[in-house]
Protein backbone atom coordinates (compact mmCIF):
# COMPACT_ATOMS: atom_id res chain seq x y z
CA UNK A 1 0.00 0.00 0.00
CA UNK A 2 2.39 2.34 1.31
CA UNK A 3 4.40 2.12 -2.41
CA UNK A 4 0.98 2.70 -4.44
CA UNK A 5 0.94 5.74 -2.62
CA UNK A 6 4.53 6.42 -2.93
CA UNK A 7 3.71 5.92 -6.91
CA UNK A 8 1.23 8.28 -6.69
CA UNK A 9 2.91 10.77 -5.01
CA UNK A 10 5.89 10.60 -7.54
CA UNK A 11 3.14 10.78 -10.84
CA UNK A 12 1.58 14.08 -8.89
CA UNK A 13 5.08 15.60 -8.72
CA UNK A 14 5.89 14.72 -12.05
CA UNK A 15 2.72 16.35 -13.91
CA UNK A 16 2.97 19.12 -10.99
CA UNK A 17 6.67 19.68 -12.09
CA UNK A 18 5.37 19.97 -15.63
CA UNK A 19 2.88 22.88 -14.73
CA UNK A 20 4.89 24.68 -12.61
CA UNK A 21 7.37 25.18 -15.65
CA UNK A 22 4.73 27.00 -17.67
CA UNK A 23 6.98 30.24 -17.98
CA UNK A 24 10.46 27.57 -19.02
CA UNK A 25 8.16 25.64 -21.55
CA UNK A 26 7.10 29.37 -23.49
CA UNK A 27 10.90 29.96 -23.62
CA UNK A 28 11.98 26.84 -24.56
CA UNK A 29 9.47 26.07 -27.46
CA UNK A 30 6.78 28.24 -27.36
CA UNK A 31 7.96 30.11 -29.88
CA UNK A 32 7.26 26.89 -32.37
CA UNK A 33 3.81 26.30 -31.06
CA UNK A 34 3.00 29.66 -31.62
CA UNK A 35 4.64 29.79 -35.04
CA UNK A 36 2.41 26.33 -36.05
CA UNK A 37 -0.62 27.83 -34.08
CA UNK A 38 -0.23 30.36 -37.04
CA UNK A 39 1.03 29.12 -40.27
CA UNK A 40 -0.82 25.37 -40.07
CA UNK A 41 -3.92 23.88 -39.08
CA UNK A 42 -4.88 24.15 -35.44
CA UNK A 43 -5.19 20.61 -34.93
CA UNK A 44 -1.15 20.75 -35.65
CA UNK A 45 -0.61 22.28 -32.58
CA UNK A 46 -2.18 18.83 -30.93
CA UNK A 47 -0.08 16.88 -32.93
CA UNK A 48 3.18 18.31 -32.48
CA UNK A 49 2.61 18.36 -28.64
CA UNK A 50 1.38 14.61 -29.09
CA UNK A 51 4.84 13.96 -30.66
CA UNK A 52 6.71 15.74 -28.21
CA UNK A 53 4.75 14.41 -25.16
CA UNK A 54 5.57 10.63 -27.13
CA UNK A 55 9.07 11.38 -26.80
CA UNK A 56 8.99 11.86 -22.99
CA UNK A 57 7.60 8.96 -22.82
CA UNK A 58 10.18 6.77 -24.76
CA UNK A 59 12.58 8.61 -23.00
CA UNK A 60 11.08 7.65 -19.34
CA UNK A 61 10.76 3.98 -20.88
CA UNK A 62 14.67 3.72 -21.57
CA UNK A 63 15.57 5.26 -18.07
CA UNK A 64 13.11 3.05 -15.97
CA UNK A 65 13.95 0.07 -17.75
CA UNK A 66 17.53 0.90 -17.65
CA UNK A 67 17.25 1.22 -14.10
CA UNK A 68 14.97 -1.61 -13.57
CA UNK A 69 17.49 -3.94 -15.36
CA UNK A 70 21.13 -2.71 -13.81
CA UNK A 71 19.96 -1.41 -10.67
CA UNK A 72 16.53 -3.56 -9.32
CA UNK A 73 14.80 -2.35 -6.78
CA UNK A 74 16.49 -2.58 -3.11
CA UNK A 75 16.39 -0.32 -0.06
CA UNK A 76 20.14 1.60 -0.82
CA UNK A 77 19.19 1.56 -5.18
CA UNK A 78 15.71 3.29 -3.77
CA UNK A 79 17.43 6.09 -1.00
CA UNK A 80 19.87 6.67 -3.57
CA UNK A 81 17.65 7.36 -6.27
CA UNK A 82 15.06 9.80 -4.50
CA UNK A 83 17.80 11.86 -3.18
CA UNK A 84 18.68 12.44 -6.60
CA UNK A 85 15.42 12.75 -7.10
CA UNK A 86 15.11 15.25 -5.03
CA UNK A 87 18.02 17.02 -5.67
CA UNK A 88 17.64 17.57 -8.88
CA UNK A 89 13.81 19.09 -7.98
CA UNK A 90 15.67 21.68 -5.65
CA UNK A 91 17.51 22.83 -8.69
CA UNK A 92 14.67 23.01 -10.83
CA UNK A 93 13.25 25.94 -8.22
CA UNK A 94 16.64 27.56 -8.20
CA UNK A 95 16.93 27.05 -12.09
CA UNK A 96 13.25 28.50 -12.31
CA UNK A 97 13.65 31.65 -9.83
CA UNK A 98 17.43 32.31 -11.35
CA UNK A 99 19.20 32.07 -8.19
CA UNK A 100 20.91 29.09 -9.62
CA UNK A 101 21.14 28.07 -13.13
CA UNK A 102 23.90 24.52 -12.31
CA UNK A 103 20.38 22.81 -15.03
CA UNK A 104 22.35 24.51 -17.47
CA UNK A 105 25.47 22.38 -18.11
CA UNK A 106 23.43 19.54 -18.27
CA UNK A 107 21.87 21.53 -21.24
CA UNK A 108 25.22 22.61 -22.57
CA UNK A 109 26.12 18.79 -22.39
CA UNK A 110 23.42 18.00 -24.71
CA UNK A 111 23.68 20.38 -27.42
CA UNK A 112 26.05 18.29 -29.85
CA UNK A 113 23.56 15.72 -30.32
CA UNK A 114 20.61 18.76 -30.17
CA UNK A 115 22.60 20.59 -33.31
CA UNK A 116 21.96 17.28 -35.43
CA UNK A 117 18.70 16.47 -34.88
CA UNK A 118 17.21 20.07 -34.59
CA UNK A 119 17.55 20.96 -38.57
CA UNK A 120 15.48 17.91 -38.87
CA UNK A 121 13.37 18.98 -36.93
CA UNK A 122 12.53 22.34 -37.91
CA UNK A 123 12.25 21.52 -41.84
CA UNK A 124 9.40 18.79 -40.37
CA UNK A 125 7.26 21.65 -38.62
CA UNK A 126 6.54 23.93 -41.85
CA UNK A 127 4.86 20.96 -43.48
CA UNK A 128 1.60 20.98 -44.42
CA UNK A 129 0.52 17.27 -42.77
CA UNK A 130 -0.33 15.86 -39.85
CA UNK A 131 2.09 13.12 -40.00
CA UNK A 132 4.87 15.87 -40.01
CA UNK A 133 4.00 17.57 -37.42
CA UNK A 134 3.80 14.94 -34.59
CA UNK A 135 7.41 13.61 -36.05
CA UNK A 136 8.97 17.39 -35.55
CA UNK A 137 7.18 17.41 -31.59
CA UNK A 138 8.56 14.08 -31.49
CA UNK A 139 12.19 15.53 -32.30
CA UNK A 140 11.85 18.57 -30.24
CA UNK A 141 10.71 15.76 -27.84
CA UNK A 142 14.70 15.61 -27.18
CA UNK A 143 15.50 19.41 -27.16
CA UNK A 144 18.47 19.69 -23.86
CA UNK A 145 16.09 20.75 -20.56
CA UNK A 146 16.87 20.86 -17.37
CA UNK A 147 12.96 20.48 -16.60
CA UNK A 148 12.79 17.45 -18.23
CA UNK A 149 16.44 16.04 -17.14
CA UNK A 150 14.70 16.82 -13.91
CA UNK A 151 11.59 15.04 -14.60
CA UNK A 152 13.47 12.17 -15.76
CA UNK A 153 15.20 11.61 -11.99
CA UNK A 154 11.92 11.21 -10.85
CA UNK A 155 11.50 8.27 -13.92
CA UNK A 156 13.75 6.56 -12.87
CA UNK A 157 12.52 6.22 -9.42
CA UNK A 158 9.92 3.86 -10.93
CA UNK A 159 12.56 0.87 -12.17
CA UNK A 160 10.29 -0.36 -15.07
CA UNK A 161 10.18 0.57 -18.37
CA UNK A 162 6.59 1.18 -18.04
CA UNK A 163 6.10 3.06 -15.31
CA UNK A 164 9.24 5.60 -16.28
CA UNK A 165 6.54 5.96 -19.30
CA UNK A 166 3.23 6.84 -17.37
CA UNK A 167 6.27 9.05 -15.27
CA UNK A 168 6.77 11.16 -17.83
CA UNK A 169 3.61 10.95 -19.71
CA UNK A 170 2.57 13.09 -16.57
CA UNK A 171 5.09 15.20 -16.74
CA UNK A 172 4.30 15.68 -20.79
CA UNK A 173 0.40 16.46 -19.51
CA UNK A 174 1.16 19.16 -17.38
CA UNK A 175 3.00 21.06 -19.81
CA UNK A 176 0.39 20.94 -22.38
CA UNK A 177 -1.47 23.73 -20.90
CA UNK A 178 1.36 26.36 -21.65
CA UNK A 179 1.99 25.08 -24.98
CA UNK A 180 -1.23 24.45 -26.26
CA UNK A 181 -1.83 28.01 -25.69
CA UNK A 182 1.32 29.16 -27.21
CA UNK A 183 -0.64 28.02 -30.43
CA UNK A 184 -3.91 29.14 -29.57
CA UNK A 185 -4.12 31.90 -27.33
CA UNK A 186 -3.36 35.23 -26.51
CA UNK A 187 0.11 37.15 -26.41
CA UNK A 188 -1.25 38.26 -23.26
CA UNK A 189 -0.74 34.72 -21.62
CA UNK A 190 2.39 34.01 -23.22
CA UNK A 191 3.62 37.38 -20.98
CA UNK A 192 1.99 36.24 -17.93
CA UNK A 193 3.23 32.89 -18.11
CA UNK A 194 6.62 34.12 -18.92
CA UNK A 195 7.14 36.84 -16.25
CA UNK A 196 9.78 36.31 -14.17
CA UNK A 197 8.12 37.20 -11.15
CA UNK A 198 5.54 34.17 -11.84
CA UNK A 199 8.17 31.82 -12.75
CA UNK A 200 10.12 32.60 -9.16
CA UNK A 201 6.84 32.34 -7.50
CA UNK A 202 6.50 28.10 -9.68
CA UNK A 203 10.57 27.83 -8.48
CA UNK A 204 10.13 29.14 -4.84
CA UNK A 205 6.73 26.13 -4.32
CA UNK A 206 9.19 23.32 -5.73
CA UNK A 207 12.02 24.44 -3.72
CA UNK A 208 10.07 24.32 -0.64
CA UNK A 209 8.48 21.39 -1.78
CA UNK A 210 12.10 19.79 -2.39
CA UNK A 211 13.38 21.32 1.06
CA UNK A 212 10.10 19.49 2.56
CA UNK A 213 11.21 15.89 0.42
CA UNK A 214 14.67 16.58 1.90
CA UNK A 215 13.27 16.70 5.88
CA UNK A 216 11.11 13.45 4.61
CA UNK A 217 14.46 11.14 3.90
CA UNK A 218 15.96 12.41 6.79
CA UNK A 219 13.24 11.44 9.49
CA UNK A 220 13.94 8.46 9.89
CA UNK A 221 17.80 8.85 11.25
CA UNK A 222 16.09 10.77 14.18
CA UNK A 223 14.05 8.28 15.10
Amino acid sequence: MMTQITQSADLVTALLMGLAGAGHCLMMCGGIASAMGINTRPHHVWLYNLGRVSSYMLIGALVGGAIGLFAPEGGYTTIVLRWLAVVFLLLLGLYFTGWFAGLVYLEKAARPVWNKIQPVAAKLRNKPNGFAAFFAGSLWGWLPCGMVYSALSWAALSGSAGSGAITMAAFGLGTLPAMIAAGHFSQFLHRFLRAQGVRTAMGVLLIIYALWSMLTLIKPFFQ
